[in-house]
């Protein structure tokens, strides 16, 4: 217990003798850190349970004898990214037919047209969803080292002007301004590593629910597509 103890007064003796810079860096990456783990935390569990979410609407449309009669249930389920897609591509669908309709012309090819540019644009919309928050996170990983380096460099910079005024180079004098400045690294540090596991577990996770999402709007334009031939 006392090994923890000390430890924790060192950081704080550390930051208390560190410069204002070095203060105010130190700071701003307890606060990165801290909205770091909020985004990873909010993303995963946003993630799984969109996936989930999707696996459930696949298998009740899996259900469905014919998808352009499907229940006016299942598109009222826009909250869903499979849903949204399903939405947008039927009622581009019956769109393009109403027109076909009014005209009295047979509008069969492009209703399916219609339909795939929906379920695109639908599918980009979705992807930008999940890549929500990603780059901000990428951010914080790649700028935090940065800032404790840069925190790092401004305090020895203030520990050698601080030696210079007083004309001694003892390290008594020179020890204190350096484990100070060297407290920014390691801020910057503990932000970054817990960050870029998470950012590549996520990155991960995203790239596979991307590619979920584009086979099954693959799958409902060849469904759509046969039930239209």
């Amino acid at each position: 217990m006392i090994y923890p103890l000390l430890a924790v007064t060192n950081v704080i003796q550390s930051f208390l003798t560190s410069g204002l810079v070095g203060q105010i860096i130190t700071v701003g990456l307890v606060i990165f850190s801290f909205v770091a783990w909020s985004i990873m935390i909010d993303k995963h569990m946003e993630l799984k349970r969109l996936r989930m979410l999707n696996l459930s609407f696949e298998n009740r449309l899996r259900a469905e004898r014919t998808l352009l009669d499907a229940p006016d249930a299942h598109r009222e389920r826009r909250s869903i990214p499979y849903g949204d897609l399903f939405a947008d591509a039927l009622e581009a669908y019956w769109r393009a037919a109403a027109i076909g309709q009014e005209k009295g012309v047979d509008t069969s090819r492009f209703r399916l047209e219609h339909m795939e540019n929906a379920l695109q644009r639908a599918l980009a919309r979705q992807v930008l969803r999940y890549e929500s928050n990603m780059v901000f996170l990428a951010t914080i990983v790649s700028g935090a080292p940065f800032m404790g380096l840069l925190g790092t460099v401004w305090g020895v910079m203030d520990a050698f002007s601080a030696v210079a005024v007083q004309q001694t180079a003892s390290i008594q004098t020179l020890a204190p301004g350096v484990s100070a400045a060297l407290l920014t690294t390691v801020a910057g540090l503990i932000v970054a590593i817990p960050s870029v596991f998470g950012y590549n577990y996520l990155f991960a996770s995203t790239k596979r629910l991307i590619t979920e999402i584009e086979n099954y709007a693959s799958s409902l334009a060849d469904r759509l597509e046969l039930e239209n031939s």
